[in-house]
């Protein structure tokens, strides 16, 4: 057997056992909650993202931003300033 077919060979096993355990992990998961998921839980109030972005010695900037934990004032922020009900 060549180099090359021992290679595609052990690439293919490789890749054969990825996938298994990923349909693994797939099945144990399924309809569990996911904690430290992602998003946030729908309610009133904001989240706050603060954003630090530095350039090195000479300075930096920081921002602030506040989006509705709402899903209905959320989703009003997608929609274009000029559009007619």
């Amino acid at each position: 057997m060549s180099g090359a077919a021992i290679i595609t060979v052990l690439s293919g096993l490789v890749l054969l056992l990825a996938v298994m355990r990923a349909a693994q992990v797939l099945r144990q998961e399924r309809g569990t909650p996911r904690e430290g998921g992602r998003g946030t839980e729908p309610g009133p109030g904001d989240s706050i993202i603060e954003s630090h972005y530095s350039s090195g010695v000479s300075g930096g900037q920081s921002m602030s931003y506040r989006i509705s934990r709402d899903p209905q004032t959320y989703a009003k922020l997608f929609i274009p300033k000029d559009h007619k009900k």
